[in-house]
């Protein structure tokens, strides 16, 4: 690639190749390419000019992106599709243009256009909104429309053009901003419900006829191929299962929370989430032609996502009209003023309140989103809000998301090396921490292995059941091998897993119905675990829970360690979501914070749930938040971002009806004229509406996380 450097300082990078070298859709493809690598943060790609601004995080990788550019040939580009920062800058400059194009207009209109052309303009445009009134009086709608088509036909009545032509454009300035915001809402909605999958288990044959598995990237998987999806994992592609059966969460499709069995010969969905089986599924549609992308391209508006304080805000609205009608009236019967009537009729609160409330939600939204928090409504953060107890998975969420393998400890008749190759085979279908702290040490040692055993089942919460070379094979906690399984532990075994327990977590491998061997996984607490519970404390969370599986020992050696006194330990999963509904009937508003497959029924069962990073697909499917960066401190941005938001609407509320309340004592004193009132009331509905869409955060650094200016 030729090009020009046009701007180089610290870790900012612009090229410009030239005009026309590339098209837009080269252009995201190109974006894609250099995305992929680490030292990347950010790419902002210009067809129209050429232009390419990198954005990187180390220094010294300068020369490295120069070189990538020197290597991209004309062949190297490919027609890639918009990313979700992409989608979101070009709603922005669109946005910016119309606002742009509206306001020039109207100064040049008024500037250079004789006068019977203006009011010609001025009736056509003045008769949408009357037609809207209109129609609002005829269906005994009382609303907004109906508020805005008396007022523009009463000025119109009166031959105040001006006040007419005011209010006009700041309505039609306010219906951008609304439209802007609406757009903006259903990109962070489908970002939230798009799969983000990259490798699923393909199944073929050979040439003996047996079935082989093998990792495959979901990109390159076609129309009638065969691929294996089991417990927990989200499936990714329309199909129909031909071998193999389960429960399917389609809470997603239908919204209905009880999973449904389906065998072979039924239909699956990409979205739909296995929670317990195995299903082999014949591929008919991926990517763009599943019927949950069908439903992402439809999305519109949400009714169930909106904020409650939402809805009641647009309810609000709609049920002020009638009062500003009728105080309209009775001013013009005590008055006999029509002017000062028409003064109180061009003043509307419901205007402002209808406006600036879903555009702080949707802003709150936006805002999480750029802090890399997605939010599937904004019922959820108004919930998050709300809440007042937070309960904590401990793996993986309280514990750090990359446990590791230290110690590998042979019990029976195989070696070290047998334990951890034969363990990592039958981890690696599964997507939770500690089985990836398996396969990692296996792939380390060098300890590549064959599929040597036959199909996998996963017992939720509490381990792995398959069979090796004839005999049943099992892997999972200490519960599963040996109260379920019935596995008898001889003193000598007793004595090795007592020196170990303490410590780490422990992983049983056993056998032939014998113990073969135990993994020993250092999962430490996280750094900043205690620092986010004390703040979390500080911003209104009273309550602070951990539930665990892990011994009494072990849950309460990190129970005092983090401060929390309220925990519990050998907690199964349907316990969790128990322990949950007893609290809320207490009468407590709970989120639940967790990230394994054992952890959605409580997940479901909370006000609201949050799932981490690394968590299992079912975890994210049933969450009504996902944390996309691996920090805690993300929980403490959360709230004030939420809590800020209710704050921000609550105050709009006030200063709405202060500054209304005022213009109105005004019109009826005869101090304002019409026009003015008009003017001055959209005006304010203008900035009310700007000024919700500000951050509610300090960007505060997380040494010391300053509070925002709100009582919890």
């Amino acid at each position: 690639m030729i090009y020009k450097i046009v701007y180089d300082k610290n870790t900012r990078l612009r090229v410009r190749v030239g005009r026309d070298i590339f098209t837009k859709e080269e252009g995201y493809g190109l974006t894609e390419t250099l995305s992929q690598y680490d030292f990347i943060d950010e790419v902002k790609i210009s067809h129209k000019n050429g232009s390419i601004l990198i954005l990187y995080n180390d220094i010294n990788k300068k020369e490295d992106i120069l070189r990538i550019l020197d290597k991209i040939s004309k062949d190297d580009l490919f027609d890639g599709k918009a990313n979700d920062q992409i989608i979101s800058a070009e709603l922005s400059d669109v946005f910016f243009f119309k606002l742009s194009k509206k306001m020039i207009q109207r100064f040049i209109f008024r500037l250079i256009l004789p006068i019977p052309l203006k009011r010609l303009m001025l009736l056509y445009h003045a008769s949408g909104f009357i037609y809207r009134g209109l129609d609002s009086l005829l269906s005994f709608r009382p609303d907004v429309a109906l508020l805005d088509g008396t007022a523009v036909a009463a000025s119109l009545y009166h031959r105040d053009y001006g006040s007419v032509g005011s209010m006009m454009f700041l309505l039609s300035l306010s219906d951008l901003l609304e439209e802007y915001t609406m757009q903006k809402t259903k990109n962070s909605l489908k970002s939230s419900l798009a799969l983000n999958i990259d490798n699923v288990w393909k199944i073929e044959t050979d040439d003996e006829g047996n079935e082989i598995e093998s990792l495959c990237p979901l990109s390159e998987i076609n129309k009638h191929d065969i691929i294996r999806i089991r417990t927990g994992s989200i499936i990714p592609v329309d199909g129909v299962i031909t071998d193999g059966d389960g429960m399917i969460n389609e809470s997603s499709m239908t919204g209905e929370s009880l999973a449904v069995h389906k065998t072979a010969g039924r239909t699956v969905h990409a979205g739909t989430v296995i929670e317990e089986g195995s299903l082999a599924i014949e591929v008919l549609s991926v990517n763009d032609e599943t019927r949950l992308n069908k439903i992402i391209d439809m999305i519109e508006d949400s009714e169930e996502l909106k904020a409650g304080i939402q809805s009641k805000a647009e309810n609000l609205a709609d049920n002020i009209v009638p009062y500003s009608l009728l105080t309209t009236a009775l001013t013009y019967l005590i008055t006999q003023n029509s002017v000062k009537a028409l003064s109180v009729l061009m003043v509307d609160f419901s205007c402002a309140i209808k406006l600036t409330t879903p555009v702080s939600v949707i802003s709150a939204m936006n805002e999480a989103s750029n802090n890399r928090m997605m939010i599937k409504g904004g019922k959820h953060l108004e919930a998050y809000a709300n809440a007042d107890t937070i309960v904590f998975d401990k793996t993986g969420t309280l514990t750090n998301a990359s446990p590791v393998l230290v110690k590998v400890i042979p019990c029976g008749e195989y070696s070290r090396e047998d334990v951890l190759k034969i363990s990592a085979c039958i981890e690696e279908h599964f997507a939770h921490s500690v089985a990836t702290a398996i396969v990692n040490k296996a792939a380390e040692e060098g300890l590549y292995h064959e599929e040597e055993h036959s199909e996998v089942e996963y017992i939720v919460a509490h381990g792995i059941s398959t069979t090796y070379y004839g005999e049943k094979a099992i892997i999972g906690s200490r519960h599963f091998v040996e109260e379920d399984e019935g596995i008898i532990f001889t003193k000598d075994q007793e004595n090795i897993i007592n020196k170990n327990v303490d410590k780490y977590s422990v992983i049983y491998l056993a056998i032939g119905g014998k113990l073969q061997g135990i993994l020993c996984i250092d999962d430490p607490v996280r750094d900043e675990a205690k620092d986010v519970i004390s703040k979390l404390k500080e911003l209104g969370i009273t309550n602070i829970v951990m539930l665990t599986g892990d011994s009494e020992n072990a849950a309460k050696t990190i129970a005092e360690e983090l401060g929390i006194t309220n925990y519990q330990s050998q907690v199964l999963p349907e316990d969790k979501a128990h322990i949950i509904q007893d609290i809320k009937q207490e009468g407590h508003k709970v989120i639940m914070v967790g990230d394994g497959i054992n952890d959605s029924p409580a997940l479901s069962a909370a006000d609201v749930s949050v799932a981490m990073r690394n968590s299992s697909d079912i975890a994210r499917e049933v969450a009504d938040i996902s944390l996309l960066s691996d920090d805690l401190y993300d929980l403490i941005t959360l709230r004030l971002l939420s809590v800020g938001m209710i704050d921000k609407i609550n105050n709009n509320y006030r200063h709405i009806v202060m500054f209304n309340s005022t213009l109105i004592g005004l019109g009826i004193l005869g101090v304002i004229s019409p026009g003015t009132s008009s003017l001055l009331h959209n005006l304010s509905t203008m900035l009310f509406g700007l000024k919700s869409t500000k951050s509610v955060l300090d960007q505060p650094d997380k040494e010391g996380l300053t509070m925002i200016d709100s009582k919890v």
